[in-house]
């Protein structure tokens, strides 16, 4: 420790005695590896943090993570990364994050994802979300939720990266407040960028199949198209365009946004989608838990059905008893 040093602290004007990020840390009772730290905009690695000299008027930024069924032998892998189930679940909106544990073990996922937000320096007792899922557990996916610019989704992402969770992140680049339908030429670029620093990229994107040809070629590792705005409820409004986008990539297909009850999620996996990532769907419902595991259950019965193939449809009936040996 060293003499007092004025710096700002995710946003706040903060005093402190400590001369390395490590010993700040320490001060603030926070452990390492459940953060990332960034210092005049600049990620620093933990590796550092011992070593990271803090200056008078530096601006640091301490950031977590925050609440933003499958069958035997069918797992979905992306890039060498396995998933049990194809039913994804967000975890933002719901009332507390007891409910939020309590509804992602009933969905029976074992992907979630989670937005980095600034640590709670005012109130060092704030829950962590991650105190309540267990990344053994659960493969924790950081999303860029909120940042409406090239440069504030690669600043985010970077910094979940940098938190040591994962290497993958659903990419957002929001165009529109209030239609939040995505910023194409801004994703195409976040994701080129991001691609060539390594990033395992799953772009949120719209349900235009020429978008989603070029995300892959910019190096995207899966293709999330919404099925409709997000937290609309809407379900699947083009499935003509999803189908389409299915033959044109050769990178697993994720329907995210739109999802608002199990019947959706079970057409999203019908129409060959290789998983569904749903949030509001679950939170925003009377009873998430019950909701939860309906959506389990929905999204194992569409990819049933989807390997089983359906019977082609047809104008007329046709008998499903034979005609032969009937009474004349």
């Amino acid at each position: 420790m060293t003499g007092q040093k004025r710096i700002r602290l995710n946003g706040n004007e903060y005093t402190t005695g400590a001369s390395t990020l490590s010993e700040l840390l320490q001060e603030l009772k926070i452990a390492p590896e459940t953060v990332a730290v960034e210092v005049n905009l600049q990620v620093v690695k933990k590796t550092e943090y011992d070593n990271f000299l803090l200056k008078e008027g530096d601006s640091v930024e301490v950031v977590t993570f925050v609440g933003g069924g499958a069958m035997e032998d069918d797992r979905l892998v992306i890039r060498g990364i396995e998933f049990n189930s194809r039913l994804w679940v967000g975890t933002g909106k719901y009332r507390d994050f007891e409910e939020t544990a309590r509804a992602i073990e009933a969905s029976g996922t074992d992907c979630v994802t989670v937005a980095v937000r600034r640590v709670n320096i005012l109130d060092r007792k704030s829950p962590n979300l991650l105190d309540y899922i267990d990344p053994k557990k659960y493969k924790i996916l950081p999303n860029t939720a909120g940042c409406y610019t090239v440069e504030e989704a690669l600043r985010y992402a970077r910094l979940a990266r940098e938190a040591g969770v994962s290497d993958m992140v659903k990419l957002e680049v929001i165009g529109d407040e209030k239609t939040l339908f995505p910023d194409v030429c801004g994703l195409l670029k976040a994701t080129e960028i991001l691609a060539k620093e390594g990033f395992i990229v799953l772009p949120y994107t719209n349900d235009d199949p020429v978008t989603a040809k070029r995300l892959v070629d910019a190096g995207a590792a899966a293709v999330m198209p919404l099925g409709a705005p997000i937290g609309s409820g809407l379900g699947i409004r083009n499935p003509y365009n999803i189908k389409i986008i299915l033959e044109m990539v050769d990178v697993p297909v994720i329907v995210d946004a739109g999802v608002g009850t199990a019947s959706d999620a079970t057409i999203a996996m019908e129409l060959g989608c290789d998983a569904v990532l749903i949030n509001t769907g679950i939170a925003g419902a009377k009873d998430p838990i019950a909701m939860a595991k309906a959506m389990r259950h929905a999204v194992i019965a569409g990819r049933l059905a989807y390997k089983a193939g359906r019977i082609p449809k047809k104008l007329y009936a046709t008998a499903s008893s034979p005609l032969e040996g009937m009474l004349v």
